[in-house]
């Protein structure tokens, strides 16, 4: 027979009443459970007496723990609410990782004020015991359904880092580096990434020696030991997001050597038979980009002048010669070669960078014909670089404010931009020797603070100025977030009319295949198993 409401707050009152003698009235307690067998105003009673009272009956505790889960199933969300917000004060001892375990499978329902009481209880158990409550966090990443899995991943990613350092201990830390390298070993694009933004934020990691312990980990999801398969959209998705993960952790002291070579020997080869994982990206510029932020923090080099060489290569290709006819100052018509400014503006920016490695490379290792070609186009190059931002110049000119957040005058700010830079760039080469002393600021990168703070206030000409002789852009332009994708590429001094703006989605899976855009992690999905 079902236990009534009176009857509950009747053995609730005994055990109220009892104190010391508590252990006496195990009939009691019993009779509390079994109100989870009753109907809605009984579960919600038992679901606040069960917990009040566990610590006194051990010899119960299983069946007190399973009452509650009982509760936290019900059909009835407001019990389940009431029974998730009383689970953590069963988190004690050896029942806190079975606790844990419990909270992190609940992260799967759909009821968003369920989810969040499911947050706050996780969180509160934190404090109690942080290395118990991640122990049942990672056995459900390791072992439980792809929904929780997910969602105990995104928990990690958004919730560690906001906990106090009296709960995120050195020890603590160490064991969410042990327990996520366990993780690594099979994951999907998107869980790597935010795995990897979980172990950037451990404070352990901010020292030299743990972002090279960051960057180690990211060369192993790489895989570059192994050649490149510019045809597999799921190889290049690898290696861009795990290029991605990796170029914040470069330093002067972190060096990006193993990616830039390898970018050299087997990207830039391919560059134009690369499949991109996303229909919007131009994969050819996205690669390019990637290499010029990586560049400046490259170390020494066993292939320095092999990957100049690929480097000079790849720079040719995209400086046409001057048309025939253009020594006659006659008007190429649509046979005039097409510039590609922001392509050039990346391989142009990683030559400087490594050239400052070999600074002798364009004298003694390129034969004069070759390096006489080069300089022509060069030349070609630098004289509708002129053209360009004189038009730009005065396109921009006494525009401020919102004038220069339309879509049109954007795209000639960030344009301006890039043929400033590459301007600079090809002065320093024309040098004799060739000098690499010139500092740039990428076009798509925001200028550091010291840099914008050592500038007067600029007027509406110096906005469309750009970059000067030094190469520093004197006012940020309103920009698209670093993953938006630009590419400024007018024929014969006419202007594109948009800027390809998207959101570059993270997909495929790493680790042999096995991630869900190659076909699915694999099926884990046993149901519950507290």
């Amino acid at each position: 027979m079902a236990v009534t409401v009176e009857e509950l707050y009747r053995n609730y009152g005994i055990l109220a009443d009892a104190k010391d003698n508590l252990s006496q009235h195990k009939d009691a307690y019993q009779a509390i459970l079994d109100g989870v067998k009753g109907g809605p105003k009984e579960k919600r009673l038992a679901a606040q007496f069960i917990p009040k009272f566990f610590s006194n009956f051990p010899e119960l505790a299983d069946a007190a723990i399973n009452a509650q889960l009982d509760l936290c199933e019900d059909e009835d969300v407001s019990i389940r609410r009431q029974a998730i917000k009383e689970l953590p004060r069963f988190a004690a001892g050896e029942n806190l990782p079975r606790v844990a375990d419990i909270l992190t499978q609940l992260l799967q329902t759909d009821d968003s004020a369920e989810f969040n009481q499911v947050n706050v209880a996780l969180i509160s158990i934190f404090k109690i015991d942080a290395k118990g409550t991640l122990g049942g966090l990672f056995t459900q990443i390791l072992q439980g359904e792809d929904i929780v899995r997910e969602r105990a991943i995104k928990f990690l990613s958004t919730k560690l880092k906001t906990l106090p350092e009296d709960v995120m201990t050195k020890e603590v830390e160490d064991f969410v580096f042990t327990e996520t390298k366990k993780v690594l070993e099979d994951v999907t694009g998107e869980e790597f990434v935010l795995l990897m933004r979980v172990l950037s934020a451990l404070k352990s990691l901010q020292t030299v020696a743990g972002r090279q312990q960051l960057v180690e980990l990211v060369v192993e999801q790489a895989f570059l030991e192994q050649a490149l398969n510019p045809t597999d959209a799921d190889n290049v998705d690898r290696l861009l997001q795990c290029t991605r993960q990796a170029l914040p952790l470069f330093s002067k002291n972190v060096h990006s050597t193993r990616f830039v070579t390898y970018f050299c020997d087997h990207v830039l080869p391919n560059l134009s038979t690369l499949t991109s994982p996303v229909a919007e990206l131009d994969i050819q510029l996205e690669v390019l980009k990637l290499l010029a932020e990586m560049s400046p923090f490259c170390g020494d080099m066993e292939k320095l002048e092999a990957n100049l060489t690929m480097l000079f290569e790849k720079l040719v290709e995209f400086m046409p010669l001057p048309p025939e006819n253009a020594e006659n100052g006659e008007n190429a018509g649509s046979e005039e070669p097409k510039l590609q400014f922001s392509y050039v503006e990346c391989l142009l920016f990683s030559f400087h960078q490594l050239g400052k490695k070999l600074p002798d490379y364009l004298i003694d290792k390129i034969d004069a014909e070759r390096l006489k070609d080069f300089k022509i186009r060069l030349q070609y190059f630098a004289r509708g670089l002129q053209v360009y931002i004189r038009q730009l110049r005065v396109a921009l000119q006494g525009k401020t404010g919102d004038a220069l957040k339309t879509d049109e005058n954007k795209i000639k700010v960030v344009a301006l931009k890039i043929t400033n830079n590459i301007n600079v760039l090809i002065k320093d080469l024309f040098h004799n020797p060739p000098s690499y002393k010139s500092t740039v600021t990428l076009s798509w990168k925001p200028v550091q603070k010291t840099e914008a703070a050592a500038q007067k206030r600029p007027s509406g000409e110096e906005v469309g100025a750009g970059a000067g002789a030094g190469g520093v852009v004197k006012k940020a332009s309103p920009l698209p977030r670093r993953d938006a994708r630009q590419i400024y590429n007018p024929p014969s001094g006419k202007y594109s009319a948009t800027i390809g703006n998207f959101t570059y989605e993270q997909r495929g899976g790493f680790r042999g295949g096995r991630g869900r855009g190659w076909g699915g992690r694999g099926n884990r999905s046993r149901g519950r198993i507290y």
